[in-house]
């Protein structure tokens, strides 16, 4: 079972990595409804592989791997989990504004959603950085 979760795990942060990187390539182009509703999917992609990945981590950290008590005595994991919150409270940005834009098209917005974009990637690579330390025990306290 813990193999099958951390296969769960695995696929939804690489689903959740390119649901982002689809919206950061996407932004690139200018906004038109299609470009919105391309946009907007690849959010909801984003937003459902974020859920999977934390209540699949959540029940590896409490039921499975190496137990609540390693994972919370680790600077790395709770560096680890403090980006993942991060990444997913400056996901609520760009996610409000594909919402409104099924009503009305904001292009005004995009350099702002560019910049959240860019952050979360940012943080997705320090999250990775934090699992590999957190994978070598580095980090306990």
């Amino acid at each position: 079972m813990n193999a099958f979760m951390a296969f769960l795990h695995h696929v939804a942060a690489f689903t959740l990595v390119g649901a982002l990187v689809v919206d950061f390539v996407l932004l690139r182009d200018p906004l038109t409804p299609a470009l919105a509703r391309r946009l907007a999917r690849a959010d909801m992609i984003l937003g459902m592989s974020a859920t999977v990945l934390a209540v699949v981590g959540l029940l590896r950290v409490f039921y499975f791997e190496k137990g609540a008590a390693f994972y919370f005595h680790n600077a790395a994991s709770i560096a680890k989990l403090a980006l993942f919150i991060a990444v997913a409270l400056a996901s609520i940005y760009p996610t409000v504004k594909f919402l409104r834009w099924r009503k009305a098209l904001d292009p005004a917005a995009m350099p702002a959603i560019r910049r959240v974009v860019h952050l979360e990637l940012v943080g997705i690579v320090l999250i990775l950085l934090c699992a590999a330390l957190m994978a070598r025990g580095l980090g306990q306290f």
